[in-house]
């Protein structure tokens, strides 16, 4: 007889060896193209002492080289086209990417000695996924991004053993109210966003912009509409649209494009802010189809950001940021307070 975890695991399994079926099978369109693979770490003890509510966050990514335009895997990109006004072929300006994605999130109640935890306070919980993104690029002044995450939220997320194992590492108290978490489910999240770079002001090889973007997330973990800009003063500004973020935040995806740079480098300051009409979030809900911990949600929440990026050509890239979330659910007495570093490595 298999255990629940071991179903679990072994849903898991399923997932990522679809994501690397998807890896192997692109490898041959990349041809002389290099990868490029960005490593996220996002966590309110970065530049605080701080381990509550959204905890900890971490996200592996694979970015793909720009498709041929005779490439069979537009084919995806034009199916969706079919099906909604996105992804429209915009001539010789249009690139199209992939990314593949593996992420963690953790999230725990303010005070971790309590065992059961605190009832009114943010419930224990894990989310543990893969996702592929489609990425197009449109006259060098939009990018629209289609993502689909798949997972497992509960203890099959793994929550509890890299929390507790990483704090036994560090000498730290270890969390102890895992067993109330909230129980094992798949999560599935489908989210469409469209972000366009709109040039201010340029003088003496520094330039700004302004990024606002525009999406939605739909699925049983995060349901949401957002709306965000992004303010930008630096050099090389049209390699991305912003740093990367774990979901839900404003981000500017893993998209990058080293093709147009004036040199070999680029930086730039930024500061931004998202709101979101918040439909679902199952660590706070609770689980879909089954009781768990759960509070009261507050439906509109938003992210202040601000950071610094600096990158080497297709070479390497550095994030670093600090957003502050406003209140997540009724009861909560602060805003919280996170911080971001993010490495990105061509080769």
């Amino acid at each position: 007889m298999v255990s629940g975890r071991g179903i679990w695991w072994r849903r898991l399994s399923v997932l990522l060896a679809s994501v690397a079926s998807v890896v192997a099978a692109t490898a041959s369109a990349r041809a002389d193209d290099s990868a490029r693979i960005t490593i996220l770490e996002e966590n309110d003890s970065i530049y605080f002492n701080s381990d509550k509510h959204y905890t900890q966050g971490l996200r592996a990514s694979d970015l793909g080289p720009a498709l041929a335009p005779a490439s069979g895997w537009n084919r995806p990109f034009d199916w969706v086209g079919d099906l909604a006004p996105i992804f429209r072929d915009g001539g010789p300006d249009t690139q199209r990417r992939y990314a593949v994605i593996f992420g963690q999130s953790i999230f725990t109640p303010k005070n971790l000695t309590l065992r059961p935890p605190d009832p009114t306070d943010r419930p224990y919980g894990g989310w543990m996924y893969v996702g592929s993104s489609l990425l197009q690029e449109t006259n060098r002044n939009m990018l629209e991004n289609l993502e689909i995450d798949a997972g497992v939220v509960g203890p099959g997320a793994l929550g509890k053993q890299v929390q507790n194992d990483f704090h036994q590492l560090i000498g730290d108290a270890q969390a102890q109210g895992w067993s109330n978490q909230i129980q094992n489910e798949p999560g599935v999240m489908l989210s469409y966003e469209r972000l366009w770079r709109l040039p201010l002001v340029s003088l003496g090889g520094v330039s700004s912009d302004l990024v606002p973007q525009l999406g939605a997330t739909l699925g049983n973990v995060f349901t949401y509409g957002e709306i965000g800009a992004l303010f930008r003063i630096g050099h090389n500004l049209q390699a991305d649209y912003g740093p990367v973020r774990v979901r839900p935040a404003l981000s500017g995806t893993d998209y990058f494009d080293a093709s147009h740079l004036d040199g070999h480098y680029g930086y730039y300051w930024y500061i931004g802010a998202q709101g979101r009409a918040v439909g679902r979030n199952i660590f706070l809900d609770g689980n879909t189809f089954r009781q768990s911990p759960h509070v009261q949600k507050r439906v509109l929440v938003a992210d202040y950001l601000t950071g610094v990026t600096v990158f080497g050509g297709q070479a390497w890239k550095l994030d670093f940021s600090m957003a502050r979330r406003t209140r997540e659910f009724i009861g909560q007495k602060s805003s919280d307070v996170l911080g971001t570093a993010a490495i990105s490595i061509g080769f």
